[in-house]
């Protein structure tokens, strides 16, 4: 599907100079001298190379047709994470490279939206908030104010993220997936 230069936003998969590249960010730029265009960081899906590109409102880019589908997490190995289609029953396994960080977050059974160009996986997509129990995390000071001191924790699946003080080891709290920051305690 084609779109206009200045319809290009940040998470969009495009084909472009023959590789599909997601948007990273966009910047709407309007010199002085000249048009205006969109200045568009693009990353690429295959290779994971950068390129920034100049889209001015007359110039057209191919939106890829993606198919996103619900799939629930069942199991890792070395090499992959194993998914499977309540509907079909139909398993896939999809590269540790490309779940990469999110990876740390999937339990059994989390349901998980997979986005398919071309009948291949490329990326997945988390639910936006998560449960996850605090594993390790410092004693609170005495005297910190506690509108802005956050402290360091450590969560049971490994990954680091900042808390408020009252949040103890063994607490239930839930986290934003696509910031990987606290939203509260369970």
């Amino acid at each position: 599907m084609k779109i206009s230069g200045n319809e290009i936003k940040p998470g969009m998969l495009l084909e472009h100079k023959d590789d599909l590249w997601e948007v990273l960010k966009t910047q709407h730029v309007k010199p002085g001298k000249g048009g205006a265009f969109n200045q568009v960081e693009m990353k690429s899906v295959n290779k994971g190379t950068k390129l920034n590109e100049r889209f001015r409102s007359s110039d057209t880019a191919e939106k890829a047709s993606i198919e996103e589908i619900i799939f629930n997490y069942l199991y890792e190995d070395e090499m992959d994470y194993y998914f499977i289609n309540q509907k079909s029953f139909e398993q896939i396994n999809i590269k540790k490279e490309i779940v990469g960080e999110k990876g740390k977050f999937l339990k059994e059974e989390l349901e998980v939206k997979i986005s398919f160009y071309e009948e291949k996986p490329i990326s997945i997509e988390l639910p936006n908030q998560i449960n996850c129990k605090v594993e390790s995390t410092d004693a609170a000071l005495k005297g910190q104010t506690v509108s802005s001191s956050y402290k360091p924790a450590i969560l049971d699946n490994g990954v680091k993220i900042q808390v408020p003080p009252f949040i103890e080891s063994g607490d239930e709290i839930i986290i934003d997936t696509r910031s990987i920051e606290y939203i509260k305690k369970v």
